[in-house]
C-alpha cells in the first residue's frame, strides 16, 4: 500500500532551502541533522538563534505577504539565488507550524516591498497603513473617480521645511494618526485637492496640502510620470522620508526612497 511519502515525495525533491517562519526551538532543531540543506529562519525576531536569519518588520497576518516578503529579503541578502526551489513552513491555523508550501524564488517578480520597509525611518506599521490606504484609493477612487495622491512618510520636520502650504492645514492642531478608520476617511476626502500629506515617523498626520520644494536636479523617474512623482522622488533624496504616490493617470501605486523608485504596485492585483 502506498504511503504519504509516495504521494508527496516529489514535493520535497530537489529543494535548495527550507524557510522556517517563526519556528519554535524544538521545530528548528529537527533540521539540524539534515545534510546539505540550507535552513533559513524568517520572523520578527531570531528567537531560535538561527545561523541564517531574514527579519520581518511586521508579522504579516496574510501568509502570502509573509512568504513573499521573506523571499524578497533572502534574495536581497544573497542567502538564496534566483530560481532556487524553496519549502516554506509557517502557521495558518494555530500558533505552531501547520502549513507547508513550495515556492520558486523569482527575482523578476521582485516588488520592492522589502526595500520599502527595511531601514526606513518610519515605523513599519505606519508604512503599511499608508501603503494600504493608497492601494484602497487606487481601487475605489474618490466617489468612484480616479484620484492622485502623494504621502510623505517620516522625517516630517525636515519635509515641512522643504515645503509650503497651498491652503489651510486641517491637521494643524489635531493629534490623529494614519490607520484609524475615521482618519482614513478624512484622508480620502482631502485627496481630491492638490498637495502632499506629511506624516510623522510614528504615523501622526502633520499636514495636508503641502507643496514640496526640493530640487529635482538629478532625479530620474520613468517617462510619462509627472510633477507629483518628480516631487515625491526628490523629497526622499533631500530628506530621510519615503513617499508613496498614487497616480491619477495610470492608477498605479509607487514608492520612492533615497531618490529612487523602489516599488510599483497595481492596486487591482495587490
Amino acid at each position: 500500500m502506498a504511503g504519504l511519502d509516495d504521494v508527496f515525495g516529489d514535493f520535497y525533491t530537489s529543494v535548495d532551502a527550507v524557510f522556517l517562519f517563526s519556528p519554535s526551538g524544538s521545530f528548528y532543531e529537527r533540521f539540524a541533522d539534515v545534510d546539505d540543506l540550507d535552513v533559513i529562519v524568517v520572523g520578527t525576531e531570531n528567537t531560535v538563534n538561527g545561523e541564517t536569519f531574514v527579519e520581518l518588520p511586521l508579522a504579516f497576518d496574510d501568509v502570502k505577504e509573509r512568504i513573499r516578503f521573506g523571499i524578497e529579503g533572502a534574495l536581497e541578502q544573497n542567502v538564496i539565488e534566483d530560481g532556487d526551489e524553496l519549502v516554506c513552513t509557517t502557521s495558518v491555523f494555530s500558533d505552531g507550524t501547520d502549513t507547508i508550501s513550495r515556492v520558486r524564488a523569482d527575482a523578476e517578480t521582485h516588488t520592492g516591498i522589502y526595500d520599502l520597509f527595511v531601514k526606513s525611518r518610519a515605523e513599519p506599521e505606519v508604512i503599511k497603513a499608508v501603503l494600504e490606504l493608497a492601494i484602497e484609493l487606487g481601487k475605489k477612487g474618490q466617489k468612484g473617480k480616479p484620484v492622485g495622491a502623494l504621502f510623505v512618510v517620516g522625517d516630517a520636520g525636515k519635509v515641512m521645511n522643504k515645503s509650503r502650504p497651498l491652503s489651510y492645514n486641517p491637521f494643524e492642531k489635531s493629534h490623529v494618526h494614519v490607520g484609524d478608520p475615521i482618519v482614513n476617511v478624512m484622508l480620502k476626502e482631502f485627496s481630491r485637492l492638490d498637495g502632499a500629506f506629511v506624516i510623522s515617523d510614528a504615523g501622526k498626520i502633520v499636514s495636508a496640502y503641502r507643496y514640496l520644494e526640493p530640487s529635482a536636479e538629478g532625479v530620474d523617474i520613468p517617462k510619462g510620470l509627472g510633477a507629483r512623482h518628480m516631487a515625491g522622488g526628490a523629497i526622499t533624496r533631500d530628506t530621510n522620508a519615503i513617499t508613496i504616490v498614487l497616480s491619477e493617470s495610470d492608477g498605479l501605486v509607487r514608492a520612492f526612497k533615497a531618490g529612487e523608485l523602489i516599488l510599483e504596485v497595481d492596486p487591482e492585483a495587490y
